[in-house]
């Protein structure tokens, strides 16, 4: 049998679950395979959504241009695509010297603007070369998606020369059946020239960086430091002055803003010496990928950090809000410290993950009898006399006011927004204290105008990056819509919780649990309890006819225990498609010690 016939039957034999012959197979190959089976690829068919807004034209993608242009005249005619991609697999450019080759490679999607990461398609030479950290050559049949075996690729990461830090990935992709043992030769030539040109740009990013550094420092006097992602400078009076924790926060802040700065700001922080500064940055070269960025920071008070206690005291947890992981805590405490200078806030994040809550717990705990109040801004689609209730509420008797979702706001009504801000601070005897919340990936352009009067922003985490919140988030929502210690939850539905990526965040969380204690009040929350999205977890946004299929598959399985055999019977399927629609849907079969499960 053809070697290619021996790697297909040995890919059809792993995709149903059957153990494929190791000795026909490469070890890279297999482990590819292993990894894209527990990420629920799809082996089928090829489904992947186009980068909204693709950043394109970046540093990489302007040192290899000439290289990756003269590549492909020099290939001119050959069916070979070239084709350069960051260090996520999302391809920035490809260059095809053939029609045919070029179709193809549009219907499966590897062009510009979609990522080719092992996540989304599996095995390939891209996405497996940026997994393993070295050249990788993946021919037909070794592609875990069957839309991919007609090509043969090779595929070279790219790592910085400086730094040593992934910044993508360079691959030769052609037919199957014209793939040479060159082609991943070049590849790595070709991955080498690309390196060179980016020492010969990052040397000369990083001099423009340097003088602009010399700069600052010849007209400061006092703290002053230039960062890109590869190069910190400090001068002296920034070492002399400022601890090392104090040193470290001011450069994680700036690391922050460095992706986003556009144009000189001024942004407060407080330091853990408990001093508060004024951290000035402006970018250094393009606008749309500055070099770096100066800053010169002016201290606001005039004590001495080596006055001060060296240990501050312990942050208390705020009332009423569940949460001890260290990202939620450091989100917590940067909103209560806001509130405590008086500094009007921006509060971030996806929607459900608990702004206004906060926000409450905060003003509850330090103005306990203070007016609370909490305007929509999505309420302003279908009121007409939106602004004006806003500003009687800004000039009223509320000490502190929160606006929601103001991003959802017209350019109009932003400007009369901003506008009615600016006339309440002057026209209001006693301090008012405003925060603004935004959902994450707001368009910063717009909210311009309104922003520059926050000068402070807090990014709230989603739930799936403090999931060690999540157990005790279980246990307090049960207490509350449930009878209190009446139902508590098993350690195998809190693991089935865990694995969920939880879109909707704390919120939907407790929407979840409100509708699992209408058929569960007392005793224990178990697996088959919970809705049977719990028991999946698929990358994608099913149809509701998938829905219900899901669904429907879920539910047998459980009643079989975990035994799809028995469940396809009940479902009128076949083996193979049962475990095709498994795959496909991320669904988790409930397992049983007594029970088979093949």
């Amino acid at each position: 049998m053809p070697a290619q016939r021996v790697v297909a039957a040995n890919r059809l034999r792993f995709l149903t679950e059957e153990q494929p012959d190791p000795s026909t197979v490469r070890p890279p190959i297999l482990a590819s395979w292993q990894r894209s089976h527990d990420m629920r690829v799809a082996a089928d068919r090829i489904e992947m959504q186009f980068e909204t807004d693709p950043q394109l034209d970046t540093r990489l993608s302007r040192s290899a241009r000439p290289i990756l242009r003269n590549l492909s005249e020099q290939l001119h005619g050959q069916s070979v695509s070239v084709i350069l991609t960051d260090q996520t697999g999302l391809v920035l450019s490809r260059l095809t010297g053939d029609g045919e080759l070029e179709r193809h490679l549009d219907r499966v999607m590897l062009a510009p603007g979609f990522s080719y990461a092992e996540r989304f398609v599996g095995t390939n030479g891209i996405g497996t070369a940026l997994e393993v950290g070295g050249p990788t050559h993946v021919f037909g049949h070794e592609h875990y998606a069957e839309n991919l075996e007609e090509l043969a690729c090779a595929g070279v990461p790219i790592h910085h020369p400086v730094t040593g830090r992934l910044v993508g990935a360079v691959d030769l992709t052609c037919w199957r059946k014209d793939a040479g043992s060159l082609l991943l030769t070049l590849a790595e030539t070709t991955a080498d020239q690309i390196r060179q040109a980016l020492l010969a740009d990052s040397s000369a990013s990083q001099m423009e960086l340097f003088k602009e550094y010399l700069r600052t420092c010849s007209r400061r006097s006092g703290i002053v430091f230039a960062m890109n992602h590869d190069v910190v400078m400090l001068n002296d009076h920034a070492r002399a002055t400022l601890p090392a924790a104090d040193q470290s926060m001011l450069l994680a802040q700036a690391t922050e803003e460095m992706d986003r700065l556009r144009r000189a700001t001024t942004i407060r922080v407080e330091l853990p010496s408990g001093v508060a500064a004024r951290m000035h940055s402006r970018p250094v070269g393009r606008a749309d990928e500055p070099a770096g960025l100066v800053a010169h920071v002016e201290l606001e008070s005039s004590v001495s950090h080596r006055d001060r206690a060296k240990d501050p005291p312990a942050w208390v947890p705020l009332p009423g809000v569940v949460g001890a992981g260290p990202r939620w805590l450091h989100a917590c405490e940067a909103v209560e410290r806001a509130f405590r200078s008086g500094e009007w806030l921006v509060v971030e994040g996806e929607p459900g993950v608990g702004k206004v809550a906060v926000l409450r717990a905060v003003q509850l705990r330090r103005q306990p009898v203070g007016r609370f109040e909490v305007v929509d801004a999505r309420d302003a689609a279908s009121d007409e006399g939106w602004l004006t209730s806003v500003r009687r509420t800004l000039l009223g008797l509320a000490q502190s006011v929160v606006i929601t979702h103001v991003d959802s706001l017209p350019a109009p009504l932003l400007r009369g927004l901003s506008s009615a801000l600016q006339e309440a601070r002057p026209g209001r005897t006693d301090p008012l204290w405003v925060a603004v919340t935004l959902g994450a990936g707001h368009d910063s352009d717009t909210l311009e105008e309104l922003l520059w009067q926050f000068p402070s922003s807090v990014e709230l985490p989603p739930l799936r990056l403090h999931l060690e919140d999540l157990p005790t988030l279980v246990r307090s929502f049960l207490s509350r819509v449930g009878q209190a210690g009446q139902l508590t939850c098993s350690p195998e539905a809190i693991r089935l919780l865990m694995r969920m990526s939880w879109p909707g965040n704390v919120e939907q969380l407790h929407g979840m649990l409100r509708e699992v204690v209408k058929h569960r009040r007392t005793g224990e929350v178990r697996p088959e309890d919970l809705p049977p999205e719990v028991h999946t977890v698929s990358r994608r946004v099913l149809s509701p006819i998938e829905a219900l299929e899901r669904d429907a598959i879920v539910r047998c399985l459980a009643d079989a225990d975990g035994n799809k055999v028995r469940a396809a019977r009940e479902l009128g399927m076949s083996r193979a498609t049962i475990y095709r629609k498994i795959h496909d849907y991320g669904i988790v079969p409930p397992t049983s010690s007594g029970a088979v499960s093949h």
